[in-house]
């Protein structure tokens, strides 16, 4: 019998590349190793289990390690965490709760994950200073929002306007406390580009979120537990702090066993996941994959990222080959009414170091027909490069219709469309949903007209 498929971690990448390689191939030993307890589970839920509106931790688990046990025969191990790689003996070594073995593999999925940038801030091991990025994590800031007591909590400052933290702005706004956010930057959702960031501003500052733009936090103040952000200019008084501040892979594993990392510190792989070291696969948050506009390695740390790849390497490793597939970097947010995305290249400086000479229009159009009641202004950002008339990317913000319509924009970029095929594409019309000319086709439109 060949040595085993084994996976080290058991979230989305690799609990995706097992379920695959074992549809794939009944009979292939697979040994999926996790340190903590869970697998499979949705943490991108985690602010709206924070708010209440996901009542059960557990409903943010999609399949169970019960059920990749019994179910999808998958030798899952809870609370074993792979500490060593040997490539030369093609064996791995392993912590577990009663014991320390050597496991060999015949090839090996390295799915570590990504874990919460704790900047070192003065008094970041304080009680009640928290991340985000683990279930029992959620667990242990919503008990907290939700104690009763002298005690209780009734402001909260969170560190970072990324998407972790504008959600969570809204989730603890939800359950009644008062918030400060605090963004170094001059806006939040930079990687959204100016006309997203100013409506998210505008639609947070409308629901009682104190701004604090351009400002460096410089460290925590309390006894035991948190009294205080301190600011380079002031001192916030907070009850529970929330640090948002972005992930970083966890390529240590990796790279002390002579995997080599990208220039963005993750693990640097090929266009099927392959490693520099044979018979070893990286995926997920730990992994760097192929920009879809620029062709160069990026790391882009998101859900379907993970899922996508894992499954193609499930599929690789058990003899048929399949690419990752590129990344666009597609992503959503909801900002309390506001709905923001993005997708491709839209800052003007980066498009213009990969060699683009970018030209961008932004339009406001409307979310559905102008006489159909209940419709809502979107804005859209549409950027391309004026030599060639490729679509680089967008970004959108309005009360509806707008995270799924950025998937069109993200479609032309991995169909390699340019704007004025974009501006003809045959979209779906229904007053109830959109004007006859959607506001995908008017921003190529417009956009058309500044390239002709």
């Amino acid at each position: 019998m060949s040595e085993p498929f084994v996976i080290v971690g058991g979230d989305a990448a690799g609990m995706s590349a097992a379920s695959k390689a074992r549809r794939e191939n009944p009979d292939l030993e697979i040994i999926a190793f996790e340190k903590g307890d869970w697998v499979s589970y949705g943490a991108c839920g985690l602010p709206y289990y924070v708010k209440g509106e996901i009542e059960d931790l557990e409903d943010l688990v999609s399949v169970t390690a019960t059920e990749f046990r019994e179910e999808r025969d998958i030798d899952l191990r809870t609370q074993h965490e792979v500490t060593g790689i040997d490539p030369q003996e093609q064996t791995v070594t392993v912590e577990g709760p009663d014991e320390r073995f050597e496991q060999a593999y015949g090839t090996l999925l390295i799915a570590t994950g990504a874990s919460a940038i704790v900047p070192p801030f003065d008094g970041v091991n304080l009680d009640d200073v928290h991340t985000l990025h683990s279930l029992p994590a959620g667990a242990e800031i919503r008990s907290r929002i939700e104690s009763t007591g002298p005690d209780s909590p009734e402001t909260v400052g969170v560190v970072g306007g990324g998407y972790i933290g504008i959600e969570m702005a809204e989730a603890l706004r939800g359950q009644g406390l008062s918030v400060h956010l605090f963004e170094m930057l001059p806006h939040v959702l930079a990687p959204f580009g100016e006309t997203v960031a100013e409506a998210v501003e505008a639609e947070l500052e409308s629901q009682d979120v104190t701004l604090h733009l351009n400002t460096r936090v410089e460290g925590f103040e309390g006894d035991e537990a948190v009294q205080a952000v301190r600011t380079d200019d002031e001192r916030v008084p907070v009850d529970l702090v929330v640090i948002g501040v972005g992930v970083q892979a966890n390529a240590d594993l990796a790279a002390e066993a002579g995997v080599e990392l990208g220039e963005s510190g993750a693990i640097a792989t090929d266009e099927y996941g392959r490693t520099n070291l044979e018979h070893v696969y990286a995926a997920g948050d730990c992994a760097e994959m192929t920009n879809v506009v620029t062709g160069d390695p990026d790391h882009v740390p998101l859900a379907l990222t993970a899922n996508r790849a894992g499954r193609a390497i499930g599929q690789t490793v058990t003899g048929t080959p399949t690419p990752v597939g590129p990344i666009a970097g597609t992503a959503a947010v909801k900002a309390f009414d506001l709905e923001a995305a993005r997708t491709g290249l839209i800052d003007e400086e980066r498009a213009q170091d990969a060699g683009f000479n970018p030209i961008s229009a932004t339009i406001t159009s409307a979310s559905r027909a102008g006489y159909y009641p209940g419709g809502s202004p979107i804005e859209v950002n549409l950027v391309a490069d004026r030599q060639s008339d490729a679509v680089l990317g967008a970004s959108m913000v309005g009360e509806e219709g707008v995270a799924k319509r950025i998937d069109t924009i993200a479609t032309a970029l991995h169909a390699g469309l340019t704007v004025h095929e974009v501006e003809y594409l045959d979209l779906s019309y229904a007053p109830p949903f959109g004007p006859t000319w959607d506001p995908v086709l008017t921003a190529a439109k417009v956009l058309a007209g500044k390239l002709d």
